[in-house]
């Protein structure tokens, strides 16, 4: 067959599994090479140790994030075993420090992996009432001197968003690497690693690829020795995305910044109606003034915009009821908005928050809403038939 230029903007789809290398002395450079787990290698040898594919969405995902590096990994919780297991050294007796408002999913994961299987040692700051006090952060670095800080800019489902940069600076006084879920934020809103963050990571899955179609997690970094670890952590354990996710990312990424920004509209203009609407109890969103950390979230993105998640709660005198009027919500709503447990969607969605969470979240009116990039008018027509229930 003759071989012949495409002449294709994109890059192709490599679905080997594994490389020709042609002779045995080239075999040898590669494998030599590969000790070196450099982000792009000379000689790709095992798409589980890297696939150009893969490596091209990294490179697009660099330009979002600003940063010297990005892995990705077939999902968020990959992405945080990869991110957090660098940093653990054999026998090593320090405390790490979470701060307790995190995704519940990264909770489990601390308890029965960290902690239940690997013998870390675990510690959690937690907010007083819905916001985060820094002096009692201050007092527990102090004392603690953890070698690793871990948090969420924006918090899942509450939304308390951190001073990040003051977090950031308190754990470096007291000599801990930090390590932060900007899954809710996006680069968008604040690039971490510009405040001398170690490590970033976001499930992909949300507002990178915002189409609830494909699975994916990426850590980005600035430190070299931090990515060279971090893929020899992926290329062992097999966290590796697949090339065809992977191109499906990249090309999603063309639209993050549109889609993203008219979803941290749409979610101002429903937290506004459904506060003015007098059938809540309390409605969270960090850009309403009424949120206990909405200064902290105008500091930190400079007013660019607040993310795209709100959460309420129903009103009603027992939980019975409050738990009837959250039904009757989530039946109104339907079609247009449907009960599905994820966020970052090009749809809008809802997900009730005691029926995930149980104990930790147990108001059983609460609803986490996450706003898509339809027009306003299509959504607030569907939030206002619900609210006149």
């Amino acid at each position: 067959m003759k071989k012949r230029e495409i002449n294709s903007a994109r890059a192709p789809i490599y679905r080997d599994s594994g490389f020709e290398l042609t002779t045995a002395s080239k075999t040898s450079g590669a494998f030599t090479a590969e000790t070196t787990n450099e982000r792009e290698p000379d000689l790709y040898i095992y798409s589980r140790y890297r696939n150009p594919t893969v490596v091209a969405a990294e490179e697009a995902i660099m330009k979002t994030e600003g940063s010297a590096w990005a892995l990705l990994a077939e999902s968020g919780m990959a992405a945080i075993d990869i991110a957090l297991s660098v940093f653990q050294q054999a026998k090593a007796h320090d405390q790490w420090l979470f701060f307790s408002e995190i995704y519940g999913g990264t909770l489990s994961y601390i308890d029965r992996v960290l902690a239940g299987r690997r013998g870390v040692k675990v510690s959690f700051f937690k907010p007083t009432g819905e916001s985060y006090d820094y002096d009692l952060l201050e007092k527990m670095l102090s004392e603690m001197k953890p070698a690793l800080v871990f948090f969420e800019t924006i918090s899942n489902p509450l939304l308390l968003v951190a001073e990040g940069r003051k977090v950031i600076s308190l754990a470096k006084r007291y000599g801990a690497r930090v390590v932060i879920d900007n899954t809710f934020a996006t680069p968008l809103l604040w690039k971490p690693l510009e405040d001398d963050a170690d490590l970033v990571i976001q499930s992909a899955t949300k507002y990178l690829s915002g189409h609830g179609n494909l699975t994916a997690g990426v850590i980005c970094g600035n430190d070299p020795l931090l990515m060279q670890n971090a893929i020899e952590y992926r290329k062992f354990v097999g966290h590796m995305l697949s090339p065809d996710d992977a191109y499906r990312l990249q090309t999603q990424l063309a639209s993050f910044e549109l889609r993203f920004m008219q979803q941290c509209s749409n979610a101002a203009s429903a937290a506004k109606l459904l506060l003015s609407s007098g059938e809540l109890d309390h409605v969270f969103y960090p850009g309403l003034e009424t949120h206990e950390t909405h200064a902290a979230a105008r500091k930190l993105t400079g007013g660019k915009g607040y993310g795209a998640i709100v959460t309420f709660d129903m009103k009603g005198n027992t939980p019975e009821e409050k738990r009837a009027r959250r039904d009757r919500f989530i039946e109104s709503v339907y079609p247009e908005i449907r009960l599905i447990p994820t966020l970052g969607d090009s749809n809008t969605i809802l997900m009730p928050v005691e029926a995930v969470w149980g104990a930790k979240y147990p108001e059983p009116g609460m609803i986490r809403l996450s706003l898509g990039f339809e027009k306003w008018e299509v959504i607030e027509r569907v939030l206002g038939r619900a609210l006149q229930l």
